[in-house]
Formats: structure tokens, C-alpha cells, sequence
């Protein structure tokens, strides 16, 4: 299993600084248009644009991967987030940030498809799950570690968004310096949501209610804890602590569904998550708060990579790419509703 993980370490590291450079800025984007006194409309809104980015870009980056290789066009997606990073800083205006969320979105969809159809090209059905659960842990903690640039912005509102722009483009180095193999591009099978579908039909149900539920945390989370009196430095300790506990119950969730029924696992953690959402509702304690929160992150942020998996035991190995674009768009499409 450690041989398996080497053979993918370099898009590992990618992923971890990507999202520690990006991960917090839904939080950011939050908490200042909270603090600048804008509604939970246009919150929801600047959040949703994300998302339907993340759907458009699902629709349309395959032609482009294919085009001109994951290398390439893996770098062209970061460079683009990187400079909307720093546009964020430059111009204070809502309508602005709505269309900036939307191009994150966009290239965001562009990375995710890059690295998670390489790395089911690399994965084999008995630790496939393992590997995407090891990139899932470098990808929340990644964001959890990002969580806490949300302080620089006390005494420099621009500099959390400076740093951003950073930590993006230094994630570009280790893909276009890697030694692994891209996926070959003439094997790429057309795109069809129907196919995947017909493949695995929990597979993609389970991929959007993961997007809904995880579409409306990121979008009101940091406004929620906020407002039940949290100052800034504990509403960054609470996402920490969902995403840490994501962190921590990746690698034995998808270990636990490698060798063991994968719908009766996905199955487990969504009951676990929707308990743990009741939970949440009720609790007003920080201690309790942050807990409940872990507990959450845990069992909900493990729901997307078992899903993946559980896809992909079901499709050709010419169908991945085409299958990651669409378990992105289904994600998305979950996340906007």
C-alpha cells in the first residue's frame, strides 16, 4: 500500500498546497461580505457561482485535457485561479467576487479532473479506494491547514488573498516536474452522463446528495457559526475541525470499503452525517460545536471519494477521464441545488 501511495505522492503534494492556497477562500469570501453587511443572499449567491462553475467546467474541460495532456492543462487551471486570487484584493465589489467564484469554479473542475482521473489510471480495484482516500486527506488538509491564513487578514485585509495567489502557484511544480505518466489521451471514450449512469446508478445518486449537503456547509458554515456569536479566530478553528475530522476518517473509511461492501459503507456514513447534521442544529457550546463538527467533517467528507470509487469499479479503463468530468458535474449540480 505504501508503494502505492509513492507512485502517486507528487500529485498528492499538488493537491495539499492547491487547497491550502484555495481552500480558505470560501470561508474568506464569506466572513467579509458578512462583515461588509451583505445578506445571506448574496453570500449564497457568490457561493452558488462557485459551484455552477464547477458544472459549466465539467461540461467543457475534457476537450481541453484532451487537447493538450493533464500536464498542460493542469498548470493553465492553477494559473488562472492564482490570478483571480489577487484580483479579490484589488477590487471590493459583489458582483465582481460573483464572477470570480465562477471562473474558480470552473478551473477548479478542471484540476479535479486532472488529478482524480490520473489517479484512478494509477489505482487498481484493491486499493483504489485507498489511494482516493489518500488524496482526499492531502486535500483536507490541505484546506485545513488554509484555514488559519484567514488571521492574516486582521491587521491586511489583502494579504490573505496575496498568500493565496502563493501557495497556488507553487502547487504547480510538483505535476509539470512529476515522473508519472500521464493518462494516454487517445484512449479517452466520449463523455456521457447516461453511461455513467448505466454503470452506477448509486454511485452518481450518492455523488449528487453529497453535493447538496456539502454545497450548503461550505456556502453558510462560516456565516452559521458566526452568527451564533464565534469571533473570526474560532469560526477558522470550527472549519478546521470539520475538515480535520474529514481528514482523520478518510484512509479508514476507504480502507473499510476496499475490503468490505462499498454501498454498505457509503450507506453508513450518510446516516452517521445526517445525524451528526441534527446535531449541529441543537448544539450551542463551542467545546460541542467544534466536536459535533469533526464528528461531520469525518463521516460527510468521506461520502464523495466512495462514491468515486464505487464508479469506477464499474467502468473501462478508456472511460475515467470522461467519468471524473461527469462525478464533477453531478457534484456540482448537487451543490448548486
Amino acid at each position: 500500500m505504501i508503494a502505492s501511495l509513492n507512485s502517486v505522492r507528487t500529485l498528492l503534494v499538488a493537491i495539499f498546497v492547491l487547497m491550502a492556497g484555495s481552500g480558505f477562500l470560501s470561508t474568506l469570501i464569506a466572513v467579509r461580505l458578512e462583515s461588509a453587511g451583505q445578506g445571506s443572499l448574496i453570500i449564497g449567491l457568490v457561493a452558488t457561482s462557485y459551484f455552477a462553475g464547477l458544472t459549466v467546467g465539467a461540461l467543457k474541460v475534457t476537450p481541453l485535457i484532451e487537447r493538450v495532456g493533464h500536464i498542460r492543462a493542469y498548470a493553465a487551471f492553477v494559473s488562472v485561479y492564482s490570478a483571480s486570487s489577487l484580483t479579490y484584493a484589488i477590487l471590493d465589489l459583489p458582483a465582481l467576487w460573483i464572477a470570480l467564484r465562477f471562473a474558480d469554479g470552473f478551473v477548479m473542475s478542471g484540476v479535479f479532473v486532472c488529478l482524480e482521473s490520473w489517479l484512478n489510471r494509477v489505482a487498481k480495484p484493491d486499493n483504489r479506494s485507498a489511494i482516493l482516500a489518500a488524496y482526499m486527506i492531502a486535500l483536507y488538509a490541505g484546506q485545513a491547514v488554509g484555514q488559519f491564513l484567514l488571521n492574516l487578514g486582521e491587521n491586511d485585509p489583502a494579504l490573505p488573498f496575496m498568500a493565496s495567489a502563493v501557495l497556488l502557484s507553487i502547487s504547480v511544480l510538483p505535476v509539470v516536474l512529476t515522473k508519472i505518466q500521464q493518462p494516454i489521451l487517445e484512449e479517452v471514450a466520449p463523455f456521457s452522463l447516461k453511461r455513467l449512469y448505466e454503470a452506477s446508478p448509486f454511485g452518481v445518486v450518492g455523488t449528487v446528495a453529497t453535493g447538496m449537503m456539502l454545497g450548503a456547509f461550505y456556502a453558510l458554515g462560516a456565516v452559521f457559526v458566526q452568527r451564533v456569536g464565534m469571533p473570526l479566530s474560532q469560526v477558522a478553528l470550527f472549519t478546521s475541525c470539520v475538515i480535520a475530522g474529514g481528514v482523520a476518517l478518510q484512509y479508514p473509511l476507504g480502507r473499510l470499503s476496499d475490503r468490505f461492501d462499498r454501498r454498505r459503507v457509503i450507506i453508513g456514513c450518510a446516516i452517521a452525517t445526517a445525524a451528526l447534521c441534527a446535531g449541529l442544529a441543537w448544539v450551542r457550546e463551542p467545546a460541542a460545536i467544534f466536536l459535533v463538527g469533526a464528528l461531520f467533517g469525518g463521516f460527510s467528507f468521506a461520502l464523495y471519494p466512495l462514491c468515486v470509487a464505487h464508479s469506477n469499479d464499474h467502468l473501462e479503463e478508456s472511460e475515467r477521464v470522461g467519468a471524473s468530468s461527469g462525478l464533477v458535474l453531478i457534484y456540482s449540480v448537487g451543490a448548486v441545488g
